[in-house]
């Protein structure tokens, strides 16, 4: 029978101490690396807005630790740490940001719209959230492939007032798909608290599509590690979906053009005090881990990212037409259509 649970605040007996630091690591890289390009954005070197996820390091660090490299991730705008984990380089995303010939889309796409499928990323879309869908497909296909594959995708707390989360949830349940959603309850979708959006939390509404939901503390990449490795294997088992909460705070306004003024200063206090990041430190440094010498070593690589992106040319406009459609022989030579490589 679906349940809601609650997953418990420390554990950390499937993560070796390697593990520990490399989720502080991942986290590490994407505080610096969105900081930098806030910086890169305010000096007119990022085009349009930037959107950031400070504060919700852990939810994507966490989960995406997680996954096999089997598996594939739908990844959001808020959960850089997961392209970080499966590969991406700094330069690359910088590159991605500023619109460079060299970032992951060669220059195509928004700032923050990107995957590569080479290493099991899907790029994100704008409306939300539409990839839970997309998500829900491939998880389809694993199912139907007799594949032990499993899907992830991440949304916020306002796509669940959304048809499209809806169709996803139904369609996951039904067919009891190795699908993980992990709703990011960020407590604001723009600038509409969660108190005026729904009357039971998004996380209850599992049960009613034949799955399980599961609250997580979104600060804890530990916690957020745990409960997605407990739901993969739910779905590799053939047991269906998992709904996992995660519990977090939005620290920026929806993107840099927002000043978040609506936020209480008393509430961004109180999520302060949680940082994702702090508590991964006490974790790591009672390992013995000398910190500073790890924040050094991310601030060192942060720093040769972004002065490899400045150093990229601009796409060629000559080659704004390529890659509208997946004509690409890779995409069709073994028979399965274009999504194969998934």
């Amino acid at each position: 029978m679906a349940s809601t649970e609650t997953a418990p605040a420390e554990v950390s007996a499937h993560l070796t101490a390697e593990d520990r630091v490399g989720l502080l690591r991942a986290m590490l890289l994407m505080r610096g690396i969105e900081e930098r390009a806030m910086t890169l954005y305010r000096q007119g070197k990022v085009p349009g807005s930037f959107y950031d996820g400070y504060g919700q390091e852990a939810v994507s660090a966490g989960a995406a630790w997680a996954m096999a490299p089997q598996d594939r991730l739908c990844i959001l705008h808020r959960d850089l740490a997961a392209h970080l984990i499966r590969g991406v380089t700094p330069a690359r995303i910088f590159a991605q940001y500023m619109g460079r010939a060299g970032g992951v889309t060669g220059g195509r796409e928004g700032n923050v719209h990107f995957g590569d499928r080479k290493l099991g990323c899907v790029g994100m879309v704008s409306m939300l959230p539409d990839m839970m869908l997309v998500a829900t497909g491939m998880a389809m296909a694993f199912k139907l492939r007799g594949e032990a594959r499993c899907a992830i995708t991440w949304f916020g707390d306002g796509s669940t007032s959304r048809g499209d989360f809806h169709e996803a949830m139904n369609w996951a349940g039904v067919q009891r798909l190795p699908v993980i959603f992990v709703l990011e309850n960020n407590q604001y979708a723009y600038s509409t608290p969660t108190t005026a959006q729904f009357a039971v939390s998004p996380v209850e509404r599992a049960a009613a599509y034949g799955f399980p939901g599961v609250q997580v503390d979104g600060n804890d990449a530990e916690a957020m590690f745990e409960a997605t490795r407990q739901a993969r294997e739910r779905g590799l088992a053939g047991e269906g979906a998992t709904l996992i909460e995660a519990v977090t705070m939005r620290m920026h306004g929806h993107a840099a053009h927002d000043d978040m003024k609506y936020v209480p200063a008393e509430q961004v206090e109180e999520w302060r005090a949680k940082d994702p990041i702090d508590r991964q430190v006490r974790r790591v440094e009672e390992l013995g881990v000398d910190v500073d010498a790890l924040r050094e070593e991310v601030r060192a690589e942060i720093d040769a990212g972004v002065e490899e992106a400045l150093a990229m040319p601009m796409p060629d406009g000559a080659t704004a037409r390529d890659q509208l459609f997946a004509d690409q022989e890779a995409l069709l030579s073994d028979g399965r259509g274009p999504w194969s490589g998934f």
